[in-house]
């Protein structure tokens, strides 16, 4: 009898997050945080 596997943590594209403007927003309760991709292909999370 095998161990069940853990269940793995969902993946989601940035670019899917943050459309064609490079910039989206994240809420987490009432915290509203946004999200960017530079123009070097990083992502930046702000506040």
């Amino acid at each position: 009898m095998t161990a069940p596997r853990p269940t793995a943590a969902p993946i989601h594209d940035a670019r899917d997050l943050v459309g064609p403007s490079g910039l989206g927003r994240i809420t987490l309760d009432d915290q509203v945080y946004t999200l960017r991709i530079t123009r070097a292909g990083k992502l930046i999370l702000t506040k």
